[in-house]
């Protein structure tokens, strides 16, 4: 089914994230430590230095490391830590090439059921479990990915009509939605730090 994501917030970035399982792939792998825009438009700037109209892991896998990390680099640059992030995205797509023939949308496509599917995201380089269980709700909210068990494979992001992550994120609206639920969450975590710090009461 047709999918159209609104993770960029940017029509052509949006566009690739839509078409590209690869690139919704990377763009997933760069949502941390900038804002989650930002790292959705990764893709979409790494093939305009490419000179390409979409992510080829095979061409990605084989690019020159040194020469990679520079064109993630460029300014503006792709990422917080481009050189880090260089590395990670070349190891995803090494991971890719190796195991699925550099196929994204193989990594999920015949998965038998959430289970499967959640461990195979969390083999991929630098793709944590959380981070596996944002993909995964996403793949079943956004992209009809519907294995057996999916949305308890997914944890508390499966879960219907929440507003906890980029899964849940399908236009402006959504989008206040969910930086509203980040920032109670983070407000909680850091109240919970400083009542642990304090001690029990005397």
């Amino acid at each position: 089914m047709p999918v159209s994501l609104h993770l960029a917030q940017q029509p052509d970035a949006d566009a690739l994230l839509s078409r590209s399982p690869l690139a919704a792939l990377v763009g997933m792998l760069l949502d941390q430590q900038v804002p989650m825009e930002w790292a959705f438009t990764g893709p979409l700037t790494i093939t305009q230095r490419l000179g390409t109209d979409d992510l080829d892991a095979h061409q990605i896998a084989r690019h020159d490391p040194d020469a990679f990390a520079a064109l993630l680099s460029e300014k503006p640059a792709v990422h917080r830590y481009p050189g880090s992030m260089a590395k990670r995205v070349q190891q995803l797509c090494q991971y890719l090439v190796e195991h699925y023939d550099g196929d994204a949308a193989a990594v999920w496509r015949d998965a038998a059921d959430g289970k499967e599917l959640l461990a195979r995201l969390s083999a991929l380089p630098g793709f944590g479990t959380q981070k596996s269980q944002i993909f995964l709700a996403l793949l079943g909210k956004q992209f009809g990915v519907h294995p057996d068990g999916w949305r308890e494979a997914a944890g508390p992001y499966g879960e219907a009509g929440c507003h906890r992550s980029v899964a849940d994120i399908t236009g402006p609206d959504s989008l206040v939605q969910v930086r509203a639920y980040k920032q109670q969450a983070k407000q909680a975590a850091k109240a919970k730090r400083a009542t642990k710090a304090a001690g029990p009461a005397k």
